[in-house]
């Protein structure tokens, strides 16, 4: 359909967003200013407890400071409700009291066929549940009995049956006056081939009606009560209703818990799903015979950011979840990812729930995997890296799955937690054996003598005396996010420096996100966003440290020069220190095999970054404590790579000898 000039923006004019959202929200009221159309919630599109979720009222437009989530009224209602975009602007077009425009008459016929497809399905929903009281279903309900479905249950999730005839289902639709090409287009019956009656697609079936995330039957799944039938379960043919990798069995239901708090899960079958909602696990759905499709991936993670997969503990299961890491490394966002739950072996979680309750399930949830888990052992499983071949080969292969990954923040988090793991499973190989020496992950050789502790007159240094060898960096972050507040005009040019910048604890973390979103509308509103996110006394702390209240930007807020040359500066040095640490992690793990001449090129512009970000510390004499520091840690770094230096034969490109 097409919508006349204008009648989007007065509908935006029309819907108050607030009252959009607040349908889905408990608003902060702490936080909120009514008056004034500021509204702070718990985001509606992940799973929080702090009020990050801003809804500007007066711009028609909300923004997540922890997902990212950002959108106007007509992408709320598209969001939150599984709906098109039509059907979205339909749905907030009835609450303002705006008349739809005239459809085009070729569009609305087939919305009407639509709805008139879905009354089908409801009569056929009915129908098959009163089947399931007929003498014809007493196996099926002893089946369901022994499954734990006892008639209650089966109410509850309209379960129906499906009898042993041909034309059972078509003639009691044809009783009630349904067109043949709608029972046909519901896929509820399938055309003769030999020239007579139209025949009932499920016979013999206990029948699980789909809905789909507004509510409607679009479909069915049946499960045979022959044992000999070539398919255990049948799902109803693609219609239009119906499209197989679009729909999730119990959206709609586990969508709404989930909006509680609930954890998504997803389990491979209609048992599994009702098993564990009965259980109290009401956030579970499962794909519709097949393995999850990257349409149904995105419904997921509209429903939840981290979705647990709950897999069954056998070979087709553990393949499902493999496959799915290939599906899901290339759509991967900051904030939402997979998390993988195994059932024990020979289990699903319909068995598990049986034999152990529900308290095992939970267990299974808290000790979910990540999927960069999960990627690793997939890469190692049944494989022996006893030398540099192979050991390369697994290199390979796993860059290869991370280059997949087009965020290049999370990118940069998989490569270091590949970085642990792999450093995790060849450390035990790289101890002295009475042979060569050996090298550690950090740059210093097994067995030589370990450093020494700061001299007496580096003691009085604070960041000499940090128990944290990241101290250095938290201290310069702290430094730049300070610069950056005191100053925001000048936040613009070093956006994506501070984008890029690995904050190393959450509340560095969010200022910076509270510096990049409000920096252009002034100190004073950068100011108060910082008080609502971390309270009062959050900027007095961070002002009040040491190494922040001598930088001579902070000392005179204001001065653009000074705080523009002291970002710059910050950003630089981190950039160094961190480049070089990684190339020294790199370098680590490559010389358990045979150096070259690319891996002495790294370490060696790695070292000159260090060493120019070591001069600019000792050459700024208004930020003593941090240059004098700085430099000790880049020193420290730089010793490193000249561990792996000295192993080196910088003639051959190899390791010397013995």
């Amino acid at each position: 359909m097409s919508l006349p000039p204008g009648f989007l923006d007065e509908l935006r004019t029309r819907s108050s967003l607030s009252q959009v959202v607040g349908r889905k929200v408990m608003w902060d009221a702490r936080k909120s200013n009514q008056g004034k159309g500021d509204m702070w919630a718990p985001c509606p599109f992940h799973q929080e407890k702090s009020a990050s979720f801003h809804v500007d009222d007066r711009k028609g437009f909300y923004y997540c400071f922890g997902c990212h989530a950002k959108g106007d009224a007509i992408s709320f209602v598209r969001e939150t409700e599984n709906v098109s975009f039509m059907e979205a602007v339909e749905i907030l077009a009835g609450e303002a009291g705006m008349p739809m425009p005239e459809r085009d008459p070729r569009a609305a016929g087939k919305a009407d066929a639509r709805k008139d497809l879905a009354d089908v399905m409801e009569l056929a929903v009915k129908w098959f549940r009163l089947q399931l009281r007929t003498g014809a279903a007493s196996d099926a309900r002893e089946y369901l009995e022994r499954r734990g479905l006892n008639g209650e249950v089966c109410d509850r999730w309209e379960i129906g049956f499906a009898p042993d005839s041909w034309q059972g289902l078509w003639d009691a639709l044809k009783g009630k006056d349904i067109a043949d090409d709608l029972i046909l287009g519901a896929g509820l019956a399938k055309p003769s081939t030999k020239g007579g009656k139209p025949y009932d697609t499920f016979r013999g079936r206990i029948m699980y009606p789909i809905r789909d995330a507004r509510g409607r039957c679009i479909a069915f799944g049946g499960r045979a009560m022959d044992p000999e039938d070539k398919a255990k379960y049948l799902n109803s043919p693609e219609t239009e209703l119906f499209d197989k990798g679009r729909s999730l069995y119990n959206v709609k239901a586990a969508r709404t818990a989930a909006g509680k708090g609930q954890p998504l899960l997803v389990a491979e079958g209609y048992m599994d799903v009702i098993a564990l909602s009965e259980a109290g696990f009401g956030a579970s759905v499962a794909p519709l015979g097949t393995a999850i499709t990257e349409n149904q991936l995105a419904m997921l993670w509209r429903i939840s950011d981290e979705p647990i997969i709950t897999l069954d503990g056998d070979a087709a299961g553990q393949r499902a979840a493999l496959r799915l890491i290939d599906l899901a490394l290339p759509l991967l966002e900051a904030g939402r990812s997979l998390r993988f739950a195994m059932m024990p072996e020979g289990q699903d979680p319909d068995d598990l729930l049986k034999s152990s309750g529900a308290g095992a399930v939970q267990a299974l949830l808290d000790a979910a995997v990540p999927m960069v888990q999960l990627l690793w052992d997939r890469e190692i499983e049944g494989k022996i890296f006893d030398s540099p071949e192979r050991k390369a080969a697994l290199d390979k292969s796993l860059r290869e799955k991370i280059m997949l990954i087009k965020d290049p923040s999370i990118r940069s988090h998989y490569g270091q937690a590949i970085k642990d793991m792999r450093w995790d499973l060849f450390r035990a190989k790289s101890a002295p054996t009475g042979g060569g020496m050996k090298v550690a992950r950090a740059g210093q050789p097994w067995g030589s003598k370990a450093p020494q502790g700061p001299s007496v007159g580096a003691k009085a240094s604070l960041l000499a005396t940090a128990s944290d060898p990241r101290a250095t960096d938290h201290l310069r972050e702290a430094v730049i996010l300070a610069a950056c507040i005191r100053c925001p005009e000048v936040v613009e040019p070093f956006e994506s420096g501070l984008e890029r910048m690995a904050c190393l604890d959450g509340d560095h973390g969010t200022l910076r996100d509270l510096v990049l979103r409000h920096a252009p509308d002034g100190a004073e509103v950068l100011e108060e966003n910082i008080i609502r996110a971390l309270g009062p006394d959050a900027l007095e702390k961070l002002m009040a440290q040491r190494h922040v209240a001598i930088t001579p930007c902070i000392r005179k807020p204001g001065d653009v020069d000074i705080t523009t040359m002291t970002i710059a500066e910050e950003l630089a040095k981190l950039a160094a220190v961190r480049g070089l640490q990684d190339e020294v992690m790199d370098a680590a793990d490559d010389l358990s095999g045979e150096a070259d001449e690319g891996l002495t090129w790294r370490l060696a512009e790695a070292a000159k970054a260090a060493d120019l970000a070591q001069r600019a510390g000792q050459e700024d004499k208004a930020e003593y404590v941090i240059a004098d520091n700085g430099a000790r840690l880049d020193r420290e770094q730089v010793a490193k790579s000249r561990s792996l230096f000295d192993q080196i034969d910088f003639s051959k490109g190899g390791k010397k000898g013995p």
